[in-house]
C-alpha cells in the first residue's frame, strides 16, 4: 500500500489472467491502471507501461475480480505489477512476482510484497464506528494476537483499543480496569503504540502520595512502585508497523494473549467472547511534566469517540465493507502564503512525501516537506531559493515537473526558470504574482528533477487582504496580522500546524502577560477569550473581560484562525486589563503557544501548552516590522563597556584634575588633564566604531543615539578648542575679552558634554534592557547609580577643599574666582617637564641677585 488505501491479494491464475480478492482501493483517475515494470521506483515506473487494459477509476469495496493481461503479454514480463496513475506519476501500491509465476501453477502474494505476510493484511476486521476500524489476526500457538487499528482521523489523533475487566458482568461494562494500547503518531511522524491501564475516568494524573490514576502506561505505575522503566513485564506492547495514508492513520501492533504482568494486563481468551472496548480522541504529545503520550477525554458520544463490543478473536469476520475515506486526505504540512513574507525554498529527505514514488530528496518550504501551499490570487508570492545551484525553481501546470517537455508532454509555466537558482549564502528571490487567470491547483517543481515538489492551491482573497501588516513569530509556527484603525486595532493569529488551541500573549514572557486564545469546541463552534497570566499553572490563567468585538474563531483541517478588534486603550479603570494599553509607538512584544484542549470556566492541566515561542518578537505596528528579542550582543556589551571607561572614569577624571589639582606644584593638574581627556576621547571612539559595525549602520532613532551624538559632539570639540586657545596678555593680570570667552566655551561645553555623556549611559541601559530583556540590566542601572552618587559626593569635598583653600589664601588667590589659572604661561608647552629649567635657562646665564627693601609708609 502506497496511497488511496489500495488492499488485496493477487493470484495469478494462468498464463494472461489474474485475480485479485478481497480488493479495497479509492477512486483513482482515469488514467490509472494495473501498470507492469521492471521495479518500483519512479524510473521503472516511467519506463513500463499498461499491463491490463481495465481502468482503477472507482472505489472498490472488498471486491474479487478477475483481470487480463493485454495482448502480447505474459508473466516474464511483469516482475512488477502495480496499480500505477501515469499521469501524475502516482504509485498507489504494488506486488513483486516471482519468476516461477507462470501459467504453471496459481501463486498469491498480498499487495505490496512477495514471500511474507503484508503488515496492513489481517485474517479479520470489524468496524468500531465510522471512523475507527479493528483489525486483527490471532497466532494462538504463539500466545500472540497481531492488531491493526485504523481510524480516519488527523495525525494529532490517539486511537486506543483494548480488553475490558472480565470480572465485571456484560451488563456492567466498564472503562475501568481496562488493558487497552494506546496508538497514535508523533510530531515527527513516527507511529507509536503503548500499553496502558484504566483505573479512573481521567487523564494520568499523580496522587499526592506520590501514586498515579487516570489512564496511565503501564510502566507509569510500575515506576512508582519501583521498577524499572520500560520492563517487558509490563510494557507487553509492541509496535509492528504503521503510517498515515491519505488522511487516514494506521499502526500494527503484537501482545500476548496471556501476559506475565496479573497486575495491568487482562487475559485474553481465545476461544469465547469477551468484552473489548476503543476510543478515538486528542493527543497531547510528552513534555517536562509528563513525559509519556496522554490521551485526552474524548467526550463525543458514545457509538462516534468511544464504545464496548463483544468479541471473540478465533471467529474470523470481515465487517470492513471497502477502504476508509477521509474527509481531508491532504496529510502534509501546510503553508499560506503571506504578503513581504519570504518563502524559504530549501531541499531535504523524503520522508513523508505525499506522492509516492519519491526520489530521494524533494522540496522544502520553511522547514517543511513538500507542504501544501495556498496562495491568493492578487498578492505578490516572494521565493527565497536556497536549494541548490542545480535545483531551480519554477511553477508549473504539471504535476511532476522535472521540465515537462522531456517527457513529451505539455505544461505552462507561471513563474521560475534556469537562473532562479541559490544557496544559503547567496539566495534567489522569485517573485510570483498569481492572477485571476492563475489555475485553482499549479505545482512548485524543480524545474530538472521530475516529482520534488507539490501543489499550491490558489485561491480568492484571505487574511493578507484583510489585514494590513503581517509577521511570522518565532520558528514560524503562528502568523500574526493587525490593522491599526483610529483608536482601536484589528488582530487575528493563525497556526502554521494542527492544534486544539492558539494563544498569543503581549509580553516578554508567559508570566506577567496578557493572553488571548482562540478554539473550537466539540460542537464546531469557535471561541475567542482574554486572560491575564500571573503563574505558571492552570490556576494562574485568569479570565478577563476586554473589550473585544468582532471575534471570530474557526478551524481550517485542524488549523486554529481566530480575530478580533479592541481598543487600543481600554475605557475602564480599577481592573487588571484595563491596564493592557497598546501604543503604536512603542513596540509590542508577541509570544504564542498551542495546545491540544481548552474550554471556558476554570482551567487545568489538560489546558496546558504542548508547544510555545522559545523568545518573544518584537513588533513595530506602525511600520509593520517586527524583530526577534535576542540577549544582549557581547559587542553592544564591549559599547557600553567602553563608554563607561570614557565617560565613567577618564574625562570626568580630566576635568577634576584641571579644576581641583592647580594648587599643587609645577604642571601635574595640566598633564593629567591633558592625557585623561584624549584617552577618554580615543576609548569613546573605539566604543562608537563597535557599536555601528555591530548594527551595521549609523541609526539616530532612539533617545539614547540623539543624547549620545550630542556628548560625542560636545567631546569632539575640546581638541579643536585648546588648539585654538587665544594668549593672555603680556602683563599676565588682565585677561583679553577672546580669552574670557575662550574659557567660558571650554569650560561648559566640557561640563555639557558630561552631562550629555551621563545621561546616554542611563539611557543606553534602558534601551538595551527594553531591546533584549537582558535580566541584569536593572542591577547595571543600580550600580551607574551608586557611581554617579558617590563621584558628585568626592566633587563636592573637592569643591569644599578649594573653596577652603581659597579663603585661607593657599592657593594665591584668596577671595578671587577666576576661570583660568593667573600662573600659567601660554609661551610655553605645559607637557615638556622641563619648561622651568630651561626658561631660567635662556634668560638668566649667570647666577640672580635679589636686593631687598624695606616697605616705607
Amino acid at each position: 500500500m502506497s496511497q488511496h488505501q489500495l488492499r488485496g491479494r493477487v493470484a495469478v491464475l494462468d498464463g494472461c489472467s489474474f485475480r485479485v480478492s478481497s480488493l479495497d482501493l479509492l477512486a483513482g483517475s482515469a488514467d490509472a491502471r494495473w501498470w507492469r515494470a521492471d521495479g518500483a521506483d519512479l524510473a521503472a515506473l516511467s519506463r513500463g507501461s499498461p499491463a491490463a487494459p481495465d481502468p482503477l477509476n472507482r472505489t472498490f469495496a472488498s471486491e474479487s475480480l478477475v483481470f487480463r493481461l493485454l495482448p502480447g503479454l505474459s508473466w516474464p514480463l511483469v516482475p512488477v505489477l502495480a496499480a500505477f496513475d501515469p499521469l501524475t506519476s502516482s504509485l498507489f501500491g504494488f506486488v513483486r512476482l516471482a519468476t516461477s509465476n507462470t501459467t504453471s501453477e496459481p501463486s498469491k502474494a498480498a499487495v505490496g510484497t512477495s514471500s511474507t505476510e503484508e503488515p496492513t493484511m489481517f485474517a479479520s476486521c470489524a468496524q468500531l464506528s465510522p471512523r475507527l476500524r479493528v483489525r486483527w489476526t490471532l497466532r494462538e500457538a504463539a500466545n500472540a494476537i497481531d492488531v491493526g487499528l485504523e481510524a480516519a482521523v488527523g495525525s494529532e489523533y490517539y486511537m486506543a483499543f483494548g480488553w475490558a475487566d472480565p470480572r465485571r458482568s456484560t451488563t456492567n461494562v466498564s472503562m475501568i480496569g481496562a488493558d487497552v494500547a494506546v496508538a497514535g503518531f508523533t510530531e515527527e511522524g513516527l507511529p507509536f503504540a503503548d500499553d496502558y491501564f484504566v483505573t479512573k475516568y481521567s487523564e494520568c494524573l499523580l496522587r499526592g502520595d506520590g501514586g498515579a490514576e487516570g489512564v496511565c502506561p503501564d510502566t507509569f505505575y510500575d515506576r512508582r512502585n519501583g521498577s524499572a522503566a520500560g520492563d517487558a513485564s509490563v510494557n507487553n506492547t509492541r509496535l509492528v508497523y504503521g503510517h498515515r495514508r491519505d488522511g487516514v492513520s494506521f499502526v500494527r501492533f503484537s501482545r500476548p494473549l496471556a501476559s506475565p504482568d496479573k497486575r495491568y494486563d487482562v487475559a485474553v481468551n481465545a476461544t469465547r467472547e469477551m468484552t473489548v472496548i476503543w476510543a478515538i480522541g486528542l493527543l497531547r504529545q510528552p513534555d517536562l511534566l509528563r513525559p509519556y503520550y496522554l490521551p485526552l477525554n474524548h467526550g463525543a458520544p458514545a457509538g462516534t469517540a468511544y464504545g464496548f463490543l463483544t468479541l471473540n478473536v478465533s471467529a474470523a469476520t470481515n465487517g470492513c465493507p471497502g477502504p476508509l475515506d477521509a474527509e481531508d486526505k491532504e496529510d502534509q504540512g501546510r503553508i499560506t502564503a503571506e504578503r513581504q513574507t519570504p518563502l524559504v525554498v530549501t531541499t531535504g529527505p523524503a520522508l513523508h512525501y505525499p506522492n509516492p514514488p519519491n526520489p530521494e530528496k524533494v522540496l522544502y518550504i520553511n522547514k517543511k516537506e513538500a507542504p501544501l501551499l495556498k496562495v491568493e490570487r492578487g498578492v505578490p508570492v516572494t521565493f527565497s531559493v536556497e536549494a541548490g545551484h542545480d535545483v531551480p525553481l519554477y511553477i508549473t501546470s504539471d504535476p511532476v515537473g522535472g521540465n515537462a517537455t522531456a517527457r513529451h508532454a505539455s505544461e505552462v509555466i507561471y513563474a521560475g526558470d534556469p537562473t532562479a537558482e541559490g544557496v544559503p549564502a547567496t539566495p534567489t528571490e522569485l517573485v510570483w504574482l498569481p492572477d485571476r487567470n492563475t489555475p485553482d491547483l499549479v505545482y512548485y517543481q524543480s524545474l530538472y528533477d521530475p516529482k520534488m515538489g507539490w501543489k499550491i492551491q490558489v485561491v480568492d482573497g484571505g487574511l493578507s487582504d484583510m489585514y494590513n501588516n503581517s509577521v511570522l513569530l518565532d520558528d514560524q509556527q503562528v502568523t500574526f496580522f493587525w490593522t491599526l484603525s483610529g483608536d482601536s486595532i484589528n488582530i487575528a493569529a493563525r497556526g502554521e500546524k494542527k492544534s486544539g488551541y492558539i494563544a498569543i500573549g503581549f509580553g516578554g514572557a508567559m508570566v506577567n502577560s496578557y493572553a488571548y486564545v482562540g478554539w473550537v469546541d466539540g460542537n464546531g463552534t469557535g471561541h475567542v477569550n482574554s486572560y491575564w497570566i500571573d503563574g505558571k499553572d492552570g490556576m494562574s490563567v485568569h479570565e478577563t473581560h476586554e473589550n473585544l468585538t468582532y471575534k471570530r474563531c474557526r478551524s481550517e483541517n485542524g488549523v486554529i484562525i481566530f480575530e478580533f478588534t479592541r481598543p487600543l486603550t481600554p475605557s475602564c479603570s480599577g481592573r487588571v486589563e484595563c491596564k493592557n494599553i497598546i501604543d503604536p509607538s512603542t513596540p509590542l512584544k508577541v509570544i504564542w503557544a498551542m495546545g491540544s484542549q481548552w474550554s471556558s470556566g476554570r482551567l487545568s492541566v489538560k489546558n496546558m501548552h504542548s508547544v510555545t515561542s522559545n523568545r518573544p518578537v518584537r513588533i513595530l505596528l506602525l511600520s509593520g516590522l517586527a524583530e526577534a528579542v535576542e540577549d544582549l550582543r557581547p559587542v553592544l556589551a564591549v559599547h557600553g563597556f567602553m563608554m563607561f571607561v570614557a565617560w565613567g572614569l577618564l574625562l570626568p577624571g580630566g576635568i577634576v584634575a584641571a579644576r581641583y589639582l592647580k594648587h599643587v606644584k609645577g604642571d601635574l593638574w595640566f598633564q593629567a588633564h591633558t592625557y585623561l581627556q584624549y584617552s577618554g576621547l580615543a576609548v569613546m571612539f573605539m566604543g562608537v566604531l563597535f557599536a555601528v559595525a555591530e548594527l551595521r549602520g549609523f541609526s539616530f532613532k532612539s533617545t539614547h543615539a540623539k543624547i549620545g551624538a550630542i556628548a560625542f559632539t560636545f567631546t569632539c570639540m575640546q581638541p579643536v578648542n585648546a588648539y585654538l586657545r587665544p594668549d593672555r596678555a603680556e602683563n599676565g593680570e588682565i585677561l583679553p575679552r577672546n580669552r574670557i570667552i575662550w574659557e567660558y566655551l571650554h569650560t561648559y561645553t566640557g561640563r555639557a558634554a558630561l552631562v550629555a555623556a551621563v545621561t546616554a549611559l542611563f539611557t543606553g541601559l534602558q534601551h538595551l534592557g527594553h531591546r533584549y530583556g537582558s535580566k541584569t540590566i536593572k542591577g547595571l542601572t543600580c550600580g551607574l547609580v551608586v557611581w554617579v552618587v558617590s563621584a558628585v559626593l568626592v566633587v563636592a569635598y573637592l569643591e569644599y577643599m578649594k573653596v577652603k583653600r581659597r579663603r585661607d589664601g593657599a592657593d594665591g588667590l584668596t577671595h578671587k574666582f577666576v576661570l583660568g589659572n593667573t600662573e600659567e604661561d601660554d609661551s610655553v608647552d605645559l607637557l615638556q617637564s622641563d619648561r622651568f629649567d630651561s626658561k631660567i635657562d635662556s634668560s638668566s646665564p649667570g647666577s640672580m641677585e635679589v636686593q631687598l627693601e624695606p616697605l616705607k609708609g
